[in-house]
């Protein structure tokens, strides 16, 4: 008798009893993938099930002190974890290839092998590979074993007989389960690995973490039960042609899911970033037109990003647009702005906007500093060095008020910066600065009366 099959969608794991070209749950194409369906036992049919007695506990009585954190040797790593990793936790960390999702988890071995049993296991890389590698990052330990298998089974059998307290899968779309007859990487391979390590963690007590690639979506690649299966789940992001890499918490059982870590790519490995917002501006010009400084906030830790802006005649009947960290819709619509209410004739120009140091800003604290990097580049103008911008920008060219303002001025104050323009109706609630000229403004009008001024 054939096994029944059903179709799995790759993007987003929804089932259908048939192919077809299109998910009809997220939308993708050609996403539809055919496997063998879960057997269900029909024993029992018709009686009822046997059941064990099991009791409630109330909330109160329950002891948290099973929560056991400890430090995975980096700072930054367990900032995004809530404050280091937990034990029997299963977290999922992806990446883009050579982002250097494995150089970060070989260099927290050396440091988890000063007080832990610590198994690596490669799929990927030979057990010679892997000491080629640990030499590199100059990671020597007595407590760290490496096994390259890629057999679910093996790997499980040589974790009963070390009995390591961490485990780390390099990566869980080359494991495979023997007993399912489905290559590796596929739809239910990965979701059953990924169900037998879970396992492995709640049932033992060792902590988990899997490697995961993504598609070019840049999401974890595999069914979207994967990510709701694990407790943590962290993306390494930037540009392999940039020497900076922003860890980032997409989801997060035991913490916050707004923290990140930042760290800089070296020949010797990862290197912890303590302050990002330092670094992000080194090299900034001075004296050039289309620059601006914002401070956003990632998690609780405020950073200042540099903002650039490029406008150019156009050569076509269309203008080009272009945004690079920054929200495109967002930045088409502060030029729309600019054009209504800034009297900026940006329609017949060429837009471009940029984000130094491969970050990507989100919320609408950048706005006031994006409007005055594209003024700015426009009139050819440049921006004072001591200058940063911080603010929303409304349809209407209003400037409105933002959270954590405060912090964000601390923290332009403490780079050295003189002066920053913000939110006229904030002005009252916060406290003076006395290295720091707070410049209100309404609306982008009176920013631009700003920078004309100089």
């Amino acid at each position: 008798m054939k096994d029944k099959t059903v179709f799995f969608c790759t993007e987003c794991g929804n089932e259908s009893p048939k192919w077809s070209g299109r998910c009809p749950a997220c939308g993708a194409w050609n996403s539809m993938v055919e496997q063998v369906a879960e057997q269900r036992s029909r024993k029992n049919s018709g009686r009822p099930l046997q059941t064990k007695a099991v009791k409630a506990k109330i909330i109160t009585e329950i002891d948290s002190s099973d929560e056991i954190r400890f430090s995975t040797g980096m700072g930054e790593l367990d900032r995004v974890l809530g404050g280091g990793a937990v034990k029997g936790s299963l977290v999922l960390v992806g990446g883009a290839p050579g982002i250097g999702k494995s150089t970060l988890m070989l260099q927290i071995c050396g440091q988890l092998g000063s007080f832990a049993k610590v198994l690596y296991v490669s799929g990927e890389e030979s057990a010679n590979q892997l000491k080629m590698r640990a030499q590199r990052l100059h990671v020597e330990s007595g407590n760290l074993f490496v096994l390259s298998e890629t057999c679910l089974g093996d790997i499980l059998s040589c974790v009963d007989s070390e009995q390591p307290d961490v485990l780390i899968v390099d990566s869980i779309q080359t494991l495979y389960n023997e007993e399912l007859d489905a290559p590796a990487g596929g739809v239910s391979q990965v979701k059953d690995c990924t169900m037998a390590l879970m396992q492995l963690a709640k049932g033992q007590g060792i902590t988990v973490f899997v490697i995961g690639h993504v598609n070019k979506e840049g999401s974890i690649a595999g069914p979207k039960v994967l990510e709701h299966m694990v407790d943590c789940v962290l993306y390494f992001e930037g540009d392999q042609h940039m020497s900076y890499r922003i860890l980032r918490a997409a989801k997060n059982r035991f913490g916050a899911t707004n923290e990140i870590g930042v760290f800089e790519m070296l020949d010797r490995g990862l290197k912890e970033v303590e302050n990002p917002s330092e670094v992000l501006l080194s090299g900034r010009p001075k004296d050039a037109p289309g620059t601006c400084v914002t401070c956003v906030m990632e998690g609780a830790r405020p950073i200042l990003a540099e903002i650039q802006a490029l406008i150019a005649p156009s050569s076509g009947n269309k203008p080009l647009r272009s945004s690079n960290g920054f929200d495109y819709g967002r930045a088409s619509m502060l030029l729309a702005v600019l054009e209504k209410r800034g009297s900026l004739k940006l329609s017949q120009c060429d837009a471009y906007l940029n984000i130094i140091g491969g970050l990507t800003l989100e919320e609408p604290a950048a706005d006031l500093a994006a409007v005055v990097a594209i003024a700015s580049s426009y009139l050819d103008k440049p921006v004072p060095n001591d200058i940063a911008a911080i603010g929303e920008v409304g349809l209407s060219g209003e400037v409105r008020s933002i959270s954590h303002l405060e912090q964000r001025l601390s923290e332009v104050e403490r780079l050295g910066f003189t002066k920053c323009i913000i939110p006229a109706n904030r002005t009252r609630e916060i406290r003076t600065f006395p290295h720091l000229t707070l410049l209100p403004v309404q609306s982008i009008a009176q920013a631009l009366q700003l920078l004309v001024r100089g």
